[in-house]
C-alpha cells in the first residue's frame, strides 16, 4: 500500500478501480502543406469554428459555472490574435494541423511562464489545439475512457469540456498529476461535488485496474489498500450520504444558539437555488457581476434592480452585501486600470473605491432605493446589512460607515481580510456594526502565499495557528462589543474548522451552497455542542468520524490550554501541515486541539469547497487570448479588459 499526496478537492471518499484518460494525440510534424494557403486556411477555419460550436453545445448541456468555462473556451478557440498567429504559419507554407499546434503551444509557454491562474490555463489551450486537430485529422478527439463499470478516473488533467459532462454514475472520482486549486478540474469538481485529488505528480505511475482510495478531505490517493482500509472508506462514505439525506433545519447549537448558515452568492440568479438549498440568508453578495461584464460602471437603475431581485427572495432574512471589490485578480478599467507592480498589494477594495468615489456613491445609493423599494412588497423586506472589503484601518472604517449612513442604509460593516484590520478589531468593531472574516484573503495576507498561485497552494491554510489566532482577535472583540462576526471564506465550509470558528466567536457561517451528489440538494446543517473535560483524553478521539455525524467520543473532550502555550511537535503524518509553530495538527486520524475553549460543532452538510473564487463576467488577459467570461478572475498584474 503506498500513498500519493495532491491538493483535495472537497471532504469527500470514494474508491474502486482505476481507468487512465487516453494519450494526447501525438504532435503533428513540421511538413509542407500539399494544399494552396487559402485550402489550408478554409480547412483550418472550418475545424475551428467547429470546435467552437461544440464547445459552446456542451456548455449550454452542463449549465452552471461549466457553461461559462466552457463558453470562454469557445471564445479562444476563435480568438482574433490565435487565429493571425496560424495565418501567420499558413502563409509560410506549413499544414493546418502544425500551425494550429505552433501557434497554440507559443501561447502555452507565455502562460506557463506568468505562472499562477494564468499557468494552470495552459491546460485549457491544450485542450482547444487537441480538439482542433482531431477535426482536421478526421478522428475523435482523446476523451473520458469507458471501461464498462464505475471507475476512478486518472489523468494529466482534465479538459472543462470533458469534465463538464462527467457521467457521475461512472466516474466514482478524480485524480490529476498535474493541476491546482484554480484549475478548471478543481471548479468544476467542486461544483459537481465530485470527489477528486488534483495535482498528485505520483499518479502518473498508476495503471489501469488498481484499486485506489481518493481522499479528497485529506488530500491523498491510497493505492492498493488493504480489505480495512476499503471498509473503512465505504464506511465514511455512507455516513457522508446518509448525513446529507437529513431534514435540512436551521442551524444551531444543542443548546439552541443559533448559528445561521447563509449563502455566498455571485448572482442575484443563484438566490432561489440558494433558498431551496436551506440557506437561511445570504452571508456574501459579491457585487462585481454588474461591474466586470461591461467596460463601463452600470447606473444606477442598472444596480437598482439586480439588487431588488436578490433581496426579493430573502423577505425577512438577513442579506449582507459586499461593494464592489475590485483590483488585484478583478482590474477595472474605469477604476484602477494602472500598472501595479503587486496588485494584490495596491489599490484594491475599498482603497480603489475612495480614489473614485462617485463609483461607490452610485452603488450606495442603488442598495439604498432597493431596499426602499422592497418594504413596499407584500412579503416584507429583507435585512440588508452593506460591507466594505480591503478594510485595513480604523479612519477607512469610520469613512465607509459615515458614508454609508448617509444614504441611510442603516446596518453598515466591514471585510477583515488582512492582519491590521484583525489586530486592530477592537477599534473597528466600535465602529462598525459587525465584522466579516474573508478567511481566503486573510490567510493569504497572514502567510504572505497568493491564494491563485499553485506553487504556494500549500500555505493557503485557514487551519494555520496565525490565522487561527487572527480570527480569535476579531471574534473576541466581537463580544466585547456586541457585535456579529461572520465567516464568509472557504473555511466555513469545512465541518471540522467551523467547530474552531464557532468557538473562536463566529456568529455565523456563510458558503456556497451546492446539491450533494449522492442525495437531494441540503444547504443546512445541524450543529451539537460537547462539554470539556480531561485534558490527557484526545480531541476529537483518534478514529476519525464520519463527516456530517455527531462525533462518537468520550462525553468530556479536554480543556484546551491558551493559544500562547507551546506544544509538541506534530505527529509526522499530520494531514495538511505540522505546526511546528502552532495550535493545531490535524492528523488523518485526530485533530489535536491546543486553543481556547469551544464547544463542537459536527456539521450535516456537503457544501463545495469553492476556495473563495470569484465567477465573473468577460475578461482581457495580457495576452489578449480571448475574453474569459464566467472563469476565475485571473489576478495578473497586465491584466485589462477588452475594450
Amino acid at each position: 500500500m503506498t500513498e500519493l499526496r495532491g491538493v483535495g478537492i472537497g471532504l469527500g471518499v470514494a474508491q474502486g478501480p482505476i481507468a487512465r484518460m487516453a494519450e494526447p494525440l501525438p504532435a503533428p510534424k513540421d511538413t509542407p502543406s500539399d494544399r494552396s494557403v487559402e485550402e489550408e486556411t478554409a480547412r483550418v477555419r472550418e475545424a475551428v469554428a467547429a470546435v467552437a460550436r461544440e464547445l459552446e453545445a456542451r456548455g449550454a448541456q452542463a449549465g452552471g459555472a461549466a457553461r461559462d468555462v466552457l463558453e470562454a473556451q469557445a471564445m479562444i478557440a476563435e480568438d482574433p490574435t490565435l487565429e493571425a498567429e496560424v495565418d501567420t504559419r499558413l502563409a509560410a507554407g506549413k499544414n493546418g494541423e502544425f500551425a494550429v499546434h505552433d501557434a497554440f503551444a507559443s501561447f502555452r509557454e507565455q502562460l506557463v511562464a506568468l505562472g499562477g491562474y494564468l499557468g494552470e490555463r495552459a491546460a485549457d489551450l491544450d485542450d482547444v489545439a487537441q480538439r482542433v486537430i482531431a477535426r482536421l485529422r478526421g478522428v475523435a478527439a482523446p476523451g473520458i475512457p469507458d471501461p464498462g463499470h464505475p471507475f476512478v478516473l486518472v489523468a494529466k488533467d482534465l479538459a472543462p469540456a470533458d469534465t463538464a459532462l462527467l457521467d457521475l454514475d461512472k466516474v466514482l472520482a478524480l485524480v490529476t498529476t498535474e493541476g491546482g486549486p484554480t484549475s478548471h478540474t478543481a471548479i468544476l469538481a467542486r461544483e459537481k461535488s465530485i470527489v477528486a485529488v488534483v495535482g498528485a505528480s505520483g499518479a502518473k505511475d498508476l495503471v489501469d485496474g488498481q484499486t485506489v482510495i481518493v481522499d479528497a478531505a485529506a488530500g491523498v490517493v491510497t493505492v492498493d489498500p488493504s480489505a480495512d482500509d476499503l471498509e473503512r472508506a465505504k464506511n465514511r462514505a455512507d455516513a457522508r450520504a446518509a448525513a446529507a439525506s437529513a431534514p435540512i433545519t436551521d442551524g444551531a447549537l444543542s443548546d439552541g444558539t443559533k448559528v445561521p448558515l447563509l449563502a455566498n452568492l455571485g448572482k442575484p440568479g443563484g438566490a432561489a437555488e440558494a433558498v431551496e438549498l436551506g440557506a437561511e440568508g445570504v452571508g456574501l453578495f459579491r457585487t462585481e457581476f454588474l461591474f466586470l461584464s461591461s467596460s463601463s460602471a452600470p447606473t444606477v437603475e442598472e444596480q437598482r434592480a439586480a439588487y431588488i431581485e436578490l433581496l426579493s427572495a430573502f423577505p425577512g432574512k438577513k442579506v449582507v452585501v459586499r461593494v464592489l471589490d475590485a483590483g488585484a485578480d478583478k482590474p477595472l478599467p474605469f477604476l484602477n486600470d494602472a500598472h501595479e507592480e503587486n496588485p494584490a498589494l495596491g489599490l484594491r477594495g475599498l482603497r480603489a473605491l475612495r480614489a473614485s468615489e462617485d463609483i461607490l456613491r452610485e452603488q450606495l445609493t442603488a442598495l439604498a432605493e432597493a431596499d426602499a423599494e422592497t418594504r413596499k412588497s407584500a412579503a416584507g423586506p429583507a435585512d440588508l446589512w452593506v460591507m466594505a472589503p480591503m478594510v485595513s484601518t480604523v479612519e477607512e472604517t469610520r469613512y465607509f460607515t459615515t458614508l454609508a449612513k448617509e444614504y441611510g442604509l442603516k446596518t453598515t460593516g466591514v471585510m477583515v481580510e488582512v492582519p491590521s484590520s484583525a489586530l486592530l478589531a477592537d477599534r473597528i468593531l466600535q465602529i462598525a456594526d459587525f465584522a466579516s472574516i474573508g478567511t481566503n484573503d486573510l490567510t493569504q495576507y497572514t502567510l504572505a502565499a497568493d491564494r491563485l498561485l499553485g506553487s504556494v497552494a500549500s500555505f493557503q491554510d485557514p487551519w494555520h495557528p496565525a490565522v487561527l489566532r487572527l480570527i480569535r482577535e476579531v471574534g473576541a472583540a466581537g463580544r466585547a462589543n456586541g457585535k456579529p462576526v461572520g465567516i464568509c471564506g472557504e473555511a466555513a465550509a469545512d465541518p471540522l474548522l467551523a467547530v474552531v470558528l464557532v468557538g473562536l466567536g463566529a456568529t455565523t457561517l456563510s458558503m456556497a451552497p451546492t446539491p450533494s451528489r449522492t442525495s437531494a440538494p441540503r444547504c443546512s446543517p445541524t450543529l451539537s455542542t460537547t462539554r470539556a473535560a480531561s485534558p490527557r483524553q484526545p480531541w476529537p478521539p483518534t478514529t476519525r468520524p464520519p463527516l456530517g455525524r455527531p462525533l462518537r467520543q468520550p462525553p468530556h473532550p479536554p480543556r484546551p490550554e491558551p493559544l500562547d502555550t507551546p506544544r509538541p511537535r506534530s505527529h509526522p503524518t499530520t494531514r495538511r501541515h505540522s505546526n511546528d509553530d502552532g495550535v493545531y495538527s490535524q492528523q488523518a486520524g485526530r485533530c489535536t486541539r491546543r486553543g481556547p475553549a469551544i464547544r463542537h460543532v459536527p456539521l450535516r452538510h456537503d457544501h463545495a469547497q469553492h476556495r473563495g473564487l470569484h465567477r465573473v463576467g468577460p475578461h482581457h488577459h495580457p495576452l489578449h487570448l480571448g475574453r474569459l467570461a464566467g472563469q476565475v478572475v485571473p489576478g495578473r498584474r497586465h491584466a485589462r479588459r477588452l475594450r
